[in-house]
């Protein structure tokens, strides 16, 4: 059932509209009842468009929209109606329209999508070129200087006319020889999937007047979050129509640091003046006392919109603070506390593990839990490693991705010598500049067995199944053979590779096809005419692999309590969260060696801590510790102002008994 904010927004289904949904106020529900409302109106499903921003939420709303649209009957008779809108992360939509437009950008579909390695790698190439110094001019600073430009809508191009200072005039040079190593390999990286995408929507009407006529009906997820391009990308699709949906929570905007900005949601009615606006402040996953302690910290926030999060949940139980002497002290505090949530009781857990998260402000603060949990043998997982991440999944598919595209020099390095074929970095180099003719007959004979190799990884790329695929680089490329007869370390390897083979086999039954736009220059009308493309299971996988984030590891089924960073719970909830570290300076958080903070930085932290506190279902645990070891130095610590930010009553505050012989000396 919806209630009458939901109703009032799926039954508004033109012109722009702007939905505030509270933590846990059923926005999923109320977008994917939209687009069922919009289908049953007789808009055609291929012209409705769903973005968000995790793979988790993009899987989550699929799923929703899939199960209603099947289940709804008038829509199915007299016939099974099999026709789907598109619903997409924002990444996977500039791959989907950049894979189309390739053609316009110097592409081909099977282009290389870099990671954050592949690209700090190129730029470290890119430093030495100019006979600089990495280690002065580190590359990572670089490269988030680089990316920040460009989810501001920026190029290289226009970045130089701005580049004054010597700092600025570097990264233009290094950007320069950055952008031709991505020509020449083939390749984007991560944020030129948006910066792409967009710059063809706007320098290109043809294609603009296809995807606005395509997408009629737009919705956006998590609008809060929008950065400069992502706003562009979405305005220039809804340019033509205005039947555009955002739903946004201002209270939840977390990430000005990777260039969201508040102001996308906030001036939405500037961008939208006829726009419409619903407030859903009814919470169907928290107690009152969690909402009511989130509504207390959050109202002291100048930059947002009024509202208040109620729910007919319940009360639930009081909030847990516990103070400790040391992060030490905390952590074993903590692990008790889950001990006794997850003990048997008449022989059954009573919560089990995953249901539990420990959210920290810091990711130095998941060694003292690390040590707790190792030594009560209690089973944890850190959100962090990805699992395409791990070296032997990435060798696997820089195979295929080589195979595919030979001018993918990240690739072609990463596993020349997988396992070790006695080819030497001078022999590598003329590989990549196609002078094998200039090798003697030793080399010559184990490079071209290596380009052989590939040339028949690409054969069975294009004839079998990805799963099929998998085994066969798993098998000849030695790999499967090396860790069967190495280490213990080679053996959970191999299992992560059997396990990449599980993986592709869910893409081994997919058949997708998508209108692909042949360009202007085809003398059809209005410039464009599409046609049928296939979209290989092969390529599904590849694209799919690169665009995973650290929550997809929570897709298995691991039963174990989840470690994680108050970011990337962004989105997730569980039925207990302990917030860990609620000391001044660490949370809210202050940078080390930074001046005064901001308003705007500190509404930030109290947006962060609301999120926090509205992950979880039935009870949330606050700790902090009155000593905690920093960078080698102890601290002496005050609590932070968020515990004293929640009103009087729904806090419960206990002290941990201090060591016995302990002492610390404050040095003046």
């Amino acid at each position: 059932m919806l209630n009458d904010r939901q109703k009032e927004a799926v039954e508004t289904t033109e012109g722009p509209l702007l939905i505030l949904a509270g933590a846990g106020a059923g926005k999923t529900k109320t977008v994917t009842h939209r687009i069922l409302n919009l289908i049953r109106k007789g808009v055609v499903p291929r012209n409705i468009l769903a973005i968000t921003f995790t793979n988790k939420a993009a899987k989550e709303m699929r799923e929703r929209v899939d199960k209603l649209l099947s289940e709804d009957m008038p829509i199915n008779r007299p016939i099974y109606m099999g026709d789907r809108p598109f619903v997409s992360t924002f990444h996977a939509l500039g791959v989907h329209i950049i894979k189309q437009q390739s053609h316009k950008i110097g592409l081909t579909r099977h282009f290389t999508i870099y990671d954050r390695s592949d690209s700090k790698r190129a730029i470290k190439d890119a430093v030495e070129g100019l006979g600089l110094d990495p280690k002065q001019f580190e590359p990572g600073i670089i490269l988030n200087a680089i990316s920040r430009q460009k989810g501001d809508g920026i190029t290289n191009v226009a970045f130089r006319e701005k580049a004054h200072d010597y700092f600025s005039t570097v990264v233009a040079d290094v950007w320069d020889r950055y952008e031709a190593t991505l020509k020449k390999e083939k390749s984007l990286d991560f944020d030129d999937l948006l910066l792409k995408a967009m710059l063809l929507l706007k320098n290109h009407a043809d294609i603009r007047e296809y995807y606005s006529s395509l997408w009629q009906y737009i919705h956006v997820d998590e609008y809060q979050d929008t950065n400069k391009v992502q706003y562009d990308i979405v305005k220039l699709l809804a340019e033509k129509n205005k039947n555009i949906c955002v739903v946004g929570d201002i209270d939840q905007n977390i990430y000005s640091w990777r260039g969201a900005t508040i102001h996308n949601i906030l001036n939405f009615e500037k961008d939208y003046p006829m726009a419409k606006i619903i407030l859903l402040e009814e919470n169907y996953r928290s107690t009152q006392t969690i909402l009511s302690a989130a509504n207390n910290v959050i109202e002291k926030n100048k930059l947002r919109r009024d509202k208040t999060l109620f729910t007919k949940n319940g009360e639930g139980e009081k909030i847990d603070l516990t103070v400790t002497y040391t992060e030490a002290d905390e952590a074993q505090a903590i692990v008790e506390q889950i001990m006794d949530i997850i003990a048997l009781e008449n022989g059954t857990r009573k919560t089990e593990p995953r249901e539990i998260a420990i959210l920290y402000r810091a990711n130095f603060q998941s060694r003292a839990l690390e040590e707790a949990f190792l030594k009560n043998e209690v089973p944890y997982q850190i959100l962090g490693t990805r699992f395409f991440d791990r070296k032997e999944v990435k060798d696997v598919l820089s195979f295929i991705r080589a195979s595919l595209n030979r001018e993918s020099a990240g690739d072609m390095v990463r596993i020349i010598n997988v396992p070790p074929r006695g080819i030497g970095k001078a022999t590598m180099m003329k590989v990549l500049a196609n002078q094998t003719a200039t090798l003697g007959p030793a080399l010559k004979t184990k490079v071209n067995a290596f380009l052989a190799l590939l040339d028949r990884i690409k054969k069975v790329a294009e004839t079998e199944v990805p799963s099929m695929l998998v085994k066969y680089v798993m098998r000849e490329t030695g790999l499967e053979k090396a860790l069967k007869d190495g280490t213990a370390e080679d053996q959970e390897k191999l299992e992560n590779l059997r396990e990449l083979v599980s993986v592709a086999a869910q893409y081994d039954a997919l058949d997708v096809t998508v209108a692909d736009e042949i360009g202007a220059d085809s003398g059809t009308k209005n410039g464009t005419e599409t046609e049928s493309v296939k979209i290989t299971a092969v390529e599904k996988l590849l694209e799919n692999a690169s665009l995973a984030t650290d929550q997809d590891e929570l897709e298995k089924d691991n039963n174990a309590v989840k470690l994680m960073t108050v970011h990337a719970s962004k989105g997730l909830e569980f039925d207990y969260v302990f917030i860990s570290g609620l000391e001044e300076d660490l949370f809210p958080h202050k940078r080390l060696n930074e001046g005064a903070v901001t308003q705007a930085e500190e509404e930030e932290e109290r947006r962060l801590f609301y999120v926090a506190i509205t992950r979880a279902r039935k009870k949330v645990f606050l700790s902090w510790a009155q000593i905690r070891t920093i960078f080698g130095s102890q601290k002496v610590n005050t609590p932070s102002q968020f515990i004293t930010d929640i009103g009087p009553g729904l806090i419960d505050e206990s002290f941990e008994d201090k060591p016995v012989r302990r002492s610390f000396f404050i040095n003046f």
